[in-house]
C-alpha cells in the first residue's frame, strides 16, 4: 500500500473521529494559497492522481502530493485529472490547481516559420520546436505556408508539417483564383515559383507587386530573368549561400541559374508568403524591366538599360566602402 493511499484513510479516518474539526481544517488547506511564487507553465505527466501530485509538489506547484491526492479524490466527482502544459496562477491553492487540471486550456505554443527560408532551414525550426514529438517528415521546397502556428505540448511535428502544407495550398489556390487577367504563367505552381522568387528579391511588402511586375514583364518579352537569388540557390545547390555571389556563379551552368537561362526556376528557391503570392498574381502594371537596391533598404526600378546602368552607378557610390560586394540587381548592370 503507498504512502499517498495510507495518507488518504488516514485523513479519512480522522475526518469520521474528529468530526467538524477536521472538516474545517482540511477545507482550509484545500483554499490556502500554494507556494508557487509566480505563474508559471508546467508539464502535467500522464498517470493516476499519486502520480500527478508528486510531479507538482516536485516543481512547487503544490505544497505536498499527498494533500493532493487527498483533495483530488475528495473532488473526484468535479472530473478527471488531465495531462499537457497548464498555466498555474501565483500561489494557487489546491482548489485552483485541480481546476486547472481540470477544465483550463492547455497553453498554446507558437511556431513561426518567416517568409522566405529554404526548406531545410523550415524543418530545423520544427525539429527544434519545444514540446513537439516525432520526426520531422521530408519537407518540398515552397511546401509550407510561412506563418506562426500554434500547437500544444506532445503535438506531432508531422502534424504541423500537415497543417502547414494544407496552409499554403489553400493560399495558393484563392490567390490563383483571385490572379489579374493575362499573366504570362500557366498555372498556380508556376505562381509559386515567381512568389518564392520576388520573397527573396525584396522584404518590402509594398515593393512585391513591383518587383513581381518586372519579372512578368521580362517573362512576355523573353528576357532571363537574371535574378541573384536564384543564382544563389544554385551554387550553394539549394542550401544557405554563405558568401557574396561571383562572376563564376553568374556563368555556372545550372538549372536554377536565371542568368543562364530563361523563364522560371524549375521548382522554388525559398517559402514564399501570402503578400507574395498576392503580388505576382495581381502584380503592379509597369513597364519596368530592372531594379537595383538604392541603399535604403528598397530598390530603384527602370524601364531602360541606360536608367538602370545610372541606377547601378548610384548604388555603387552608396556601397563603395563594402569592397567586393556585388549589387543586387535585376538586369545586368554589373
Amino acid at each position: 500500500m503507498g504512502r499517498a493511499i495510507r495518507f488518504l484513510i488516514i485523513l479519512v479516518l480522522l475526518l469520521g473521529l474528529v468530526g467538524g474539526g477536521a472538516f474545517f481544517y482540511a477545507q482550509s488547506v484545500y483554499e490556502r494559497p500554494g507556494p508557487l511564487a509566480e505563474a508559471a507553465p508546467f508539464v502535467v505527466p500522464r498517470g493516476g492522481a499519486e502520480t500527478i501530485g508528486a510531479a507538482l509538489a516536485e516543481r512547487g506547484v503544490v505544497e505536498d502530493g499527498r494533500a493532493f491526492l487527498a483533495a483530488a479524490w475528495a473532488t473526484r466527482g468535479k472530473g478527471p485529472l488531465r495531462a499537457g502544459e497548464f498555466l498555474f496562477p501565483a500561489h494557487a491553492s489546491l482548489a485552483e490547481v485541480l481546476e486547472v487540471l481540470r477544465t483550463a486550456r492547455p497553453v498554446q505554443r507558437r511556431l513561426t516559420i518567416p517568409e522566405g527560408l529554404l526548406a531545410r532551414q523550415i524543418v530545423a525550426l520544427i525539429d527544434k520546436a519545444e514540446g513537439l514529438t516525432g520526426e520531422t517528415p521530408p519537407v518540398d521546397e515552397g511546401e509550407l505556408l510561412p506563418e506562426t502556428y500554434t500547437y500544444q505540448w506532445g503535438d506531432t511535428r508531422a502534424g504541423v508539417v500537415r497543417r502547414a502544407t494544407a496552409a499554403m495550398d489553400e493560399a495558393l489556390k484563392e490567390a490563383w483564383a483571385n490572379r489579374a487577367p493575362d499573366l504570362p504563367l500557366s498555372s498556380a505552381r508556376e505562381a509559386l515559383v515567381l512568389a518564392s522568387i520576388v520573397e527573396r528579391e525584396t522584404g518590402q511588402a509594398a515593393e512585391r507587386p513591383r518587383v513581381a511586375s518586372v519579372f512578368l514583364n521580362r517573362i512576355r518579352q523573353g528576357i532571363p530573368l537574371q535574378s541573384d537569388p536564384t543564382v544563389a540557390y544554385a551554387a550553394a545547390d539549394g542550401a544557405p549561400l554563405e558568401r557574396g555571389l561571383t562572376r563564376a556563379d553568374l556563368n555556372r551552368e545550372h538549372p536554377f541559374n536565371t542568368y543562364r537561362n530563361k523563364g522560371l526556376t524549375p521548382g522554388p528557391i525559398s517559402s514564399p508568403g501570402k503578400e507574395a503570392l498576392r503580388a505576382v498574381t495581381r502584380p503592379e502594371t509597369t513597364d519596368f524591366l530592372y531594379f537595383v537596391a538604392d541603399g535604403t533598404g528598397g530598390h530603384a526600378f527602370a524601364r531602360t538599360l541606360d536608367e538602370h546602368n545610372r541606377n547601378v552607378a548610384r548604388w555603387r557610390e552608396v556601397e563603395r566602402a563594402r569592397a567586393g560586394t556585388a549589387p543586387s540587381a535585376v538586369g545586368g548592370g554589373r
